[in-house]
């Protein structure tokens, strides 16, 4: 494999090309995508990049000028070889519409979702507010898609074509009127499971939704936790198990949700889902949602590093929250992340963030003497 960093013409041209789309993303496309309603401008943004993954030309120049690749990005994580630890965390690209773009911008992975096994029309818009002052959208989508029946293969299809990015499925329980019991809601989630089996490189079980009518019956009490799971196990798959796990928890409830978890076949936890505690920031109360970005990265960073420190030898750690710099994302993977996902940032910063992150990071861990950012992992608890 030739890399961009061992090609000097290669990297200016990757680094020119950075700063290009960061300059046009700020003060050119950012005003008009902030002139439209966050809703608008979401529908608009999915559409586009629908249409511009058809085109190959243009995705071989997105390619060029933006997939930064350097051998200190790639790492084994859960058996899985993926080519930089960056990731599309779920919520945006809800019934995988944005792979082909994502790939050729330089991913490493992203999690389409989530998915649910019926399809499920969400919660009655507006489904976001921008609140730019805290890096942060408020969110009330409520997991609309197109149900995990046409989903899935979407999702098999573009892991089966992607040429480096790896796919994971990210899977909840549905959110209508058909709503039921616990009883239900374990079935809801077997069934997507069913369908997702060896169909993707990684599973994420999302157990951790704000904005449902069911609430998070699976969080709140762990023996609903441990039958969700007890159930799950017995569904046949290769793919690892990540668990997307709530934010607001004290650490005595989340602990009693890891005991549960590490009991049964899952190979990993997310850190974690939106931020509903707004204490000290202005936000209209009649906003309905949960917070992401910015509000979430210091709570989520805590957690992470407990986790790590206790589970740290059984549990892969993914984290999300908060991550616009490179500086932010390696703070992460000190803490124990092997993964860092994000979606808030590309909003705000441009499609050029994934860039901006790979070519940081590798900056970072050279100057601690890091031949990869696989020995980086938990490194503030050695």
């Amino acid at each position: 494999m030739a890399y961009v960093s061992q090609s000097f013409a290669h990297d200016m041209i990757n680094q020119c090309s950075t700063d290009m789309f960061t300059f046009a993303y700020k003060h050119v496309a950012k005003p008009f995508i902030f002139n439209e309603t966050p809703d608008v401008a979401h529908d608009q943004m999915i559409s586009f990049c629908r249409v511009a993954g058809k085109i190959s030309p243009l995705m071989l120049l997105l390619n060029g000028m933006l997939n930064y690749t350097n051998p200190m990005l790639e790492s084994n994580v859960m058996g899985i070889h993926f080519d930089n630890p960056f990731g599309l965390s779920a919520g945006l690209d809800k019934n995988c519409d944005l792979s082909t773009v994502l790939d050729a911008a330089g991913f490493g992975f992203e999690t389409v979702g989530s998915t649910t096994s019926r399809p499920c029309p969400g919660n009655a818009r507006p489904w976001f507010h921008r609140l730019p002052e805290y890096d942060s959208m408020l969110v009330h989508v409520g997991l609309a898609n197109d149900g995990s029946q046409r989903v899935i293969p979407r999702v098999e299809k573009a892991h089966t074509q992607a040429k480096s990015m790896k796919m994971s499925i990210s899977i909840a329980r549905t959110n209508d009127d058909k709503t039921g019991d616990i009883d239900e809601g374990i079935e809801d989630y077997r069934i997507s499971l069913e369908r997702a089996a060896n169909r993707s490189s990684i599973v994420e079980i999302n157990i951790s939704c704000p904005n449902t009518r069911a609430g998070e019956p699976f969080n709140e009490d762990p023996k609903n936790l441990d039958r969700l799971f007890t159930e799950l196990d017995k569904v046949q798959h290769d793919q690892p198990l990540l668990v997307k796990m709530p934010l607001n928890k004290t650490w005595e409830e989340f602990q009693g949700l890891l005991d549960v978890l590490v009991s049964h076949n899952v190979q990993g936890v997310t850190m974690a889902n939106l931020q509903k505690d707004r204490t000290g920031l202005d936000v209209p109360q009649s906003w309905l949602g949960g917070l992401s970005g910015s509000p979430c990265y210091v709570p989520s960073n805590s957690t992470l590093a407990r986790t790590y420190q206790q589970y740290g030898d059984r549990l892969t750690l993914a984290g999300v929250g908060g991550v616009f710099t490179p500086e932010q994302a390696y703070e992460k993977i000190r803490n124990g992340a092997s993964l860092v996902m994000f979606v808030s940032s590309l909003m705000y910063r441009g499609p050029q963030q994934i860039t901006t992150l790979k070519r940081g990071l590798v900056k970072l861990l050279q100057r601690d003497g890091f031949a990869n950012v696989a020995e980086a992992v938990g490194a503030n608890f050695r």
